[in-house]
C-alpha cells in the first residue's frame, strides 16, 4: 500500500513491476542498497510525479542504468507536455551513457552524454520535476567529461567514475 511506502525504499520498482505482471528486475543487493538514511525525494514527490519518475530515480541511484532508462521510457513514450518529454529524453540518454560504460562502450557512452546535455540546453530549465539540473548536470560533467578528452574514447584507461546521484529539491515543483 502507498501509505507504507518509504522515500527511497525501492517500492516504486515493485510497483511497477506489479503493474507490469512480471518480476521486478532489481536484485536483493540493490534493493537493500535503494534504502537509505537520506531519501532522494519525499512522501511529496510521490504523490505529485509520475511512478515512472520515481521508479527511475530508484534505479538509477541503485546502479540500474538501464533498468531506469526502462522506467523513464515508459513515461516519456505516454502522452506528456513537450517539456517534461525532452526532459526525460535528456535523463533516459544519462542514464544510457553510464550503462554503456558498464557494458564497455565508451564511444557509445560519449554520444549519450553529449545527446543528453543537448536536451538539457534545450530544456533551458535550472529546476525540472524538482531535480535541480544545473547541479545534475556538473555530476555529470565530472564524472564524464574524460569522453570527450581523446577522440575515440576507448585508447584511454576509464577513471574511477563517481557516478552521480539524483536528489530531489525538497520544494515539488510544476512540470506540466
Amino acid at each position: 500500500m502507498l501509505t507504507s511506502h518509504k522515500p527511497g525504499d525501492g517500492f516504486t520498482i515493485l510497483l511497477l513491476a506489479r503493474r507490469d505482471g512480471c518480476a521486478p528486475s532489481a536484485s536483493s543487493d540493490t534493493m537493500s542498497s535503494m534504502q537509505t538514511a537520506n531519501p532522494p525525494y519525499t512522501e511529496e514527490h510521490i504523490v505529485a510525479y509520475p511512478v515512472e519518475y520515481i521508479a527511475g530515480i530508484d534505479l538509477y541511484n541503485a546502479g540500474e542504468y538501464h533498468a531506469a532508462h526502462d522506467a523513464w521510457e515508459e513515461r516519456w513514450m505516454g502522452p506528456v507536455a513537450p517539456d517534461e518529454k525532452l526532459f526525460l529524453q535528456a535523463m533516459i540518454q544519462s542514464a544510457v551513457a553510464f550503462h554503456h560504460l558498464q557494458i564497455g562502450r565508451p564511444g557509445a557512452a560519449r554520444r549519450m552524454y553529449l545527446m543528453s546535455k543537448e536536451k538539457f540546453a534545450r530544456l533551458n530549465q535550472p529546476v525540472f520535476m524538482s531535480l535541480d539540473l544545473t547541479e545534475y548536470q556538473a555530476q555529470l560533467d565530472r564524472a564524464l567529461s574524460w569522453l570527450l578528452s581523446v577522440p575515440d574514447p576507448r585508447e584511454i584507461e576509464p577513471p574511477k567514475l563517481h557516478h552521480p546521484t539524483i536528489s530531489l529539491m525538497p520544494e515539488v515543483t510544476p512540470f506540466e
